[in-house]
């Protein structure tokens, strides 16, 4: 991938699947469809919730957030108001859950997060929450899974909540062949220049910080 893919700022490595409805790098397509089918296969309707997310939409995110205008969550899932918090406070808090514009996997086309379409009762509103991954939850046959067979087919939860700063997600799962490439590549440089320009929220504190970010929420993986 070139600077421009890894950053999300243009999707030329990217392709369009109509069913599953998402979109993927091209390297990742054939092995996420071989572990559909075999989800499939044991009962389980495979769901990309979220797959390749570009840096605008990544931006929108991140600045709602930093606005307060979006939901914006503690450790615990717990809703926090952002204006209460200051700027520096307010980046870490997003980064538990959100990447910055320019740093999210999703921005690879590698990493993808997943529910169970089966298990989606009707009017149920899916919050990619811990919970509902845990015992008890929709997803939670699911979970146990994907952590069954999900390497079989070259995929890995990258935040466990052990050596990454991201809170756990145990919906978001990473192509690891391609995804690995493109965190290398990734560099601080690659990054700075991808956000020097953009419209970004707390961008003066963020750029200040940025070496630390990047080795705490980029750098840093839950590794298979």
């Amino acid at each position: 991938m070139n600077e421009a893919e890894l950053t999300g700022r243009v999707r030329t490595h990217i392709t369009d699947l109509a069913e599953p409805r998402c979109a993927l790098h091209a390297h990742v397509v054939a092995p996420f469809l071989s572990m559909r089918r075999a989800a499939a296969a044991d009962g389980f309707e495979l769901a990309p919730w979220s797959s390749f997310r570009d840096f605008s939409r990544q931006l929108t995110i991140w600045n709602g957030k930093f606005s307060g205008e979006r939901p914006m969550l503690d450790a615990e899932s717990r809703p926090i108001e952002a204006r209460s918090l200051s700027d520096s406070a307010r980046i870490d808090t997003i980064l538990l859950w959100s990447a910055l514009p320019g740093a999210s996997r999703h921005h690879w086309g590698t990493d993808v997060d997943l529910v169970d379409a089966r298990a989606i009762a009707p009017e149920y509103r899916v919050q990619l929450t811990p919970q509902e991954f845990a015992p008890g939850g929709p997803f939670a046959r699911l979970a146990g899974w994907l952590e069954a067979h999900a390497a079989r087919f070259g995929f890995f939860r990258p935040y466990r909540g052990v050596m990454s700063g991201v809170a756990p997600e145990p919906w978001h799962f990473s192509f690891a062949p391609t995804a690995e490439n493109a965190r290398r590549n990734l560099s601080p440089a690659v990054l700075h220049a991808a956000l020097t320009a953009a419209p970004l929220l707390g961008k003066e504190h963020v750029l200040a910080r940025l070496e630390e970010l990047h080795a705490r929420f980029v750098a840093a993986i839950d590794w298979p």
